[in-house]
């Protein structure tokens, strides 16, 4: 399948959208306590229509039973721990996920993933302050589906088979690369007990031995039977082995750090962000008249992440919601940061994702929910 995944003639199903979003808004660079992906729906069915909304609410629901849609995108995941029951009425979020099954509605969430990735929620506001060159606050592991590498120990007489029988049970695969592995000479020790039968040397005698220390990455899934075929072709009674988990490497993170295009007063920068995302509730914390010159975006809530960074006057923080404790933080660190409701710095980022997924998904129609609201009110 292409880039455009709808290219096929083919009704699109489910999982095309799934994948879709998952180029988008990879599951991977979420952060590990959240829950993305699909969380509810039939892989196989058919999907003509999708909504994308920040809240699944009742009234979105709704919506989209009114809109004849398959799918509901929800930006924050209506599932987030784990549940016991599905009931109505509820005055809990299992409501809306019971009435979307009901009517045969698939639920997917981006949440983090799509903070973190490009052209995601943190980018778009990046964009809305003119910044073209950004880097994360933090850069995240991501998830891993749990490679891990095994290392053994094995004579060099031995070598070539223990490896290739690792090989043809999965291990040594590093991208479209097979048979990989790493090898160092080395000397091993060891004095078997009375019971033992060593094939070099004797029982109760301290040996040493020339060894070659063999690495390769292995599949999770695969683990077993690598062991297994390690054990089956190693000449020794008790092969030495180490298995080592393995993380993901650091590709993209949360939040973005750049520069404006050039100093701006505080009160100008919020005032702009105010007017381009309609955010009545904005905020702001520091000197008015101060020219900040770098942004540090974290949409949502920003929580203690900026402050891992250094700050300086410079610098303002641009997010949706703080802490009034974390408010007196800035003015200690000598900075500023606006605030936009965090409903309001998350929303702005639909568009971007709809013109996104249109383009892989171009016989799709993506619909952006008309009565998703901003939980509260301006006077």
């Amino acid at each position: 399948m292409t880039d455009t995944l709808a290219s096929s003639a083919r009704r699109l199903r489910l999982d095309d959208v799934c994948r879709a979003m998952e180029q988008l808004a990879p599951t991977r660079l979420a952060q590990e306590w959240d829950n993305v992906g699909l969380l509810a729906g039939d892989r196989s069915a058919s999907v003509r229509r999708v909504l994308l909304c920040i809240d699944l609410t009742l009234a979105v629901v709704q919506e989209a039973i009114d809109r004849d849609v398959q799918l509901v995108a929800a930006y924050h995941p209506p599932l987030f721990k784990p549940i016991s029951r599905l009931t109505v009425p509820s005055p809990d979020t299992d409501e809306a996920v019971f009435r979307c099954i009901a009517s045969g509605i698939g639920i997917y969430s981006t949440h983090t993933a799509l903070d973190a990735a490009d052209g995601g929620t943190n980018d778009c506001m990046a964009r809305l302050c003119g910044i073209t060159d950004t880097q994360p606050l933090e850069f995240t592991g991501g998830r891993t589906d749990g490679d891990c590498k095994v290392v053994v120990f094995v004579p060099a007489a031995d070598i070539d088979k223990v490896a290739d029988a690792m090989f043809a049970a999965g291990a040594g695969w590093i991208g479209d690369y097979e048979k990989c592995s790493f090898r160092i000479p080395g000397t091993g020790t060891f004095r078997g007990g009375a019971s033992t039968t060593p094939t070099v040397g004797e029982a109760g005698r301290f040996e040493t031995v020339e060894e070659i220390r063999l690495e390769a990455v292995t599949r999770r899934n695969s683990l077993p039977a690598v062991i297994e075929a390690l054990r089956q072709t190693h000449s020794y009674e008790e092969p030495a082995f180490d298995i080592y988990p393995l993380s993901a490497v650091p590709e993209r993170g949360i939040g973005r750090c750049g520069h404006l295009p050039a100093p701006t007063p505080l009160s100008s920068l919020a005032r702009k962000l105010k007017n381009l995302i309609a955010a009545p509730g904005t905020q702001f914390v520091g000197d008015a008249k101060r020219n900040v010159s770098r942004a540090v975006i974290c949409v949502g809530a920003a929580g203690s992440l900026p402050f891992a960074m250094s700050l300086n006057e410079d610098d303002v923080i641009i997010t949706g919601e703080m802490r009034h404790h974390d408010a007196l933080t800035v003015i200690r660190r000598g900075c500023s940061a606006i605030t936009l409701g965090h409903w309001a710095s998350e929303h702005p980022a639909l568009e971007l994702f709809s013109t996104n997924l249109s383009m892989l998904l171009p016989t799709m129609e993506i619909l952006i929910s008309e009565v998703d609201r901003d939980p509260f009110s301006p006077i």
